[in-house]
């Protein structure tokens, strides 16, 4: 790729593109939650597309975390730049978009996670400046939801 890409706010027309390249990280994503999750951004929250010979070629989404211990803060909520363009400034343009919106968010710590297996996209992070923090697990556990009331379960 030769020419910049193009960075511009996602709308829910971006679904299918979003869940598409989500699968490229072994995201399980379908196009209609892509759609309804980028029409229900508010204001703590933005996700940008890279745009390249027309195409979605990546995305972004960046949304103000609050927490109890810490002041506001802006947390990369995932970022995918498909394969045939990596390398190529897409990561880094959607990353400094994000900066941006960080900014104009008057937010000026931005974090992110990435897994211990991605260690390219570690080295691409500390080249853009960003440092580890911390280390730690994610621990997750299935809650499971009860019908609202006045319906019942069958």
């Amino acid at each position: 790729m030769h020419d910049e890409p193009t960075i511009r706010p996602a709308d829910p027309g971006d679904g299918a593109a979003v869940a598409a390249l989500a699968h490229e990280l072994g995201y399980e994503l379908d196009d209609a939650e892509a759609t309804c999750r980028i029409a229900a951004l508010g204001p703590d929250a933005a996700a940008f597309v890279a745009v390249a010979a027309g195409e979605p070629v990546g995305w972004i989404h960046v949304y103000r975390s609050h927490l109890l211990q810490e002041a506001p803060f802006a947390e990369i909520g995932g970022l995918v730049v498909t394969a045939t363009v990596r390398g190529a400034g897409v990561g880094r343009a959607l990353m400094a978009a994000a900066e941006t919106w960080a900014a104009e968010h008057g937010l000026p710590n931005l974090r992110l996670r990435s897994r211990v297996a991605r260690e390219g996209a570690h080295r691409f992070y500390e080249r853009l400046g960003y440092v580890v923090e911390k280390t730690s697990f994610t621990f997750r556990k299935e809650i499971p939801i009860p019908p609202p009331l006045g319906e019942s379960e069958e």
